[in-house]
């Protein structure tokens, strides 16, 4: 049974986290993208992405989107840091950020949580590289869907996006992601 100051610690890492449901990914920016999506909404889409991958790959479906779900949470803390900026600025890791954030939770929580960015940082499982291009194929996905709202400099996203995707099913999504229209599913439904 948790006491009280650890629920209260739990709790307030619930809280923090849904600091993430107004934090903007602020790599879009760069690219002239006036509202980007915030980092929840990439977190929440990227762990569907991770379960499909998953499936995919032959992975376990409920650990990638756990390691999808978990792997920018520490951006509550040292914010979205554009690819570009991490050449100018030196952040704790996600590990050390992780372990702060949770440092006053129920010890259980705090323990499990922990595990999770440190093997997302540092795991070589299938999962892990599973849940590695989820995060760079929605990215790629959601470059798509700016450079149809007319930003036309998103490219570059799309280019390291694809570049890093190491999984055969990953490559093979972004080349259809490439092909389609983002509204292209609705085709099956309105005929």
């Amino acid at each position: 049974m948790a006491d009280d100051q650890e629920l209260k610690g739990t709790t307030g890492y619930l809280f923090e986290a849904g600091m993430l449901k107004r934090a903007k990914r602020s790599g879009w920016w760069i690219a002239g993208v006036k509202d980007p999506e915030t980092i929840a909404e990439h977190s929440f889409r990227t762990g569907v992405v991770g379960a499909v991958l998953a499936m995919m790959e032959g992975a376990d479906p409920a650990k990638v989107a756990l390691l999808c779900l978990f792997h920018d949470t520490q951006e509550t803390r040292v914010g979205d840091i554009p690819h570009i900026g991490r050449r100018y600025v030196t952040a704790a890791s996600n590990e050390d950020v992780t372990a702060d954030q949770v440092s006053a939770a129920h010890p259980t929580v705090a323990a499990g949580i922990r595990a999770v960015v440190e093997e997302y940082e540092n795991g070589e499982s299938l999962e892990v590289v599973v849940a590695h291009d989820a995060d760079k194929l929605e990215c790629l996905i959601q470059a798509v869907e700016y450079r149809e709202q007319g930003y036309q400099n998103v490219q570059p996203w799309i280019d390291s996006s694809l570049a890093r995707l190491k999984t055969e099913s990953a490559r093979q999504l972004a080349e259809a992601a490439l092909g389609m229209s983002s509204l292209e599913w609705q085709k099956v439904y309105l005929g």
